[in-house]
């Protein structure tokens, strides 16, 4: 199999896990609350919000199991693109169906790892305002948890030496929320498995979707503004 086509590996996101770690905790402060959130085995799809191009390092270098990312295929330039790849990420085209990006990331949840996804599927306001169906898809697809995830403080200032970043040094939260289904009373029926969850039973209707993507959208949306409360960020 190809470069290109290659599925990522817990290995190579692990490498990026410990090169983010380095890198946030190195230029800036995090702080994060609710990490125990996360269910510390079995699959788990990390809902952020996106409103600055360090959400994602910094939630790779915060959160406390190795994330695979779904990441536009427009950052996969140059050198970028072995790199990434390299640190498990998952290219995706966001003008169409791309049916790799798709195998690859269900195939991540399928062995029990993590997706991160932007569910909004750019970068912007950060408030979940508009959500893109792709998660919803994931979540009932494979039937993992959806843990909704606050970055803030990475817009309140620009940096001095390098204005198109925070301000070294200063503080970032990266608030977990509790883990949910992105279908009604699934928890309830789920039994046994040691606490994963391989495989949705869930209808997969554009309807049915639509209908999920509501809901998590409401969970998400309060996440933030419990967090937003709770750290007096914005």
């Amino acid at each position: 199999m190809t470069q290109a086509t290659s599925s990522p590996t817990l290995r190579g996101a692990a490498v990026g896990r410990g090169i983010g770690i380095g890198l946030m905790y190195g230029l800036w402060k995090p702080r994060v609350l609710g990490a125990w959130r996360v269910p510390a085995s079995g699959p788990v799809i990390l809902a952020v919000n996106h409103s600055h191009n360090i959400d994602g390092p910094m939630l790779m270098g915060t959160a406390p199991r190795p994330v695979h990312f779904l990441i536009k295929k427009e950052a996969f330039v140059g050198p970028l693109d072995p790199f990434l790849r390299g640190i498990g990420q998952l290219k995706v085209d966001r003008t169409t169906a791309d049916r790799t990006a798709i195998t690859h990331a269900l195939g991540v949840l399928d062995n029990g790892g993590v997706l991160g996804i932007f569910p909004e599927g750019t970068r912007g306001e950060g408030d979940f305002a508009s959500l893109r169906a792709g998660l919803a898809y994931f979540a009932v697809r494979s039937g993992a948890p959806i843990v909704p995830v606050a970055v803030l403080g990475s817009t309140e200032r620009r940096g001095r030496l390098i204005s198109a970043l925070p301000p070294l040094r200063s503080r970032v939260d990266v608030v977990f929320g509790d883990a949910f289904d992105a279908q009604e009373g699934a928890r309830s029926s789920d039994k046994g498995g040691g606490g994963r969850r391989v495989g949705g039973s869930g209808r997969r209707t554009r309807k049915a979707l639509d209908e999920a993507t509501v809901r998590i959208q409401g969970r998400l949306t309060a996440h933030l503004d419990e967090a937003r409360r709770f750290t007096g960020r914005r």
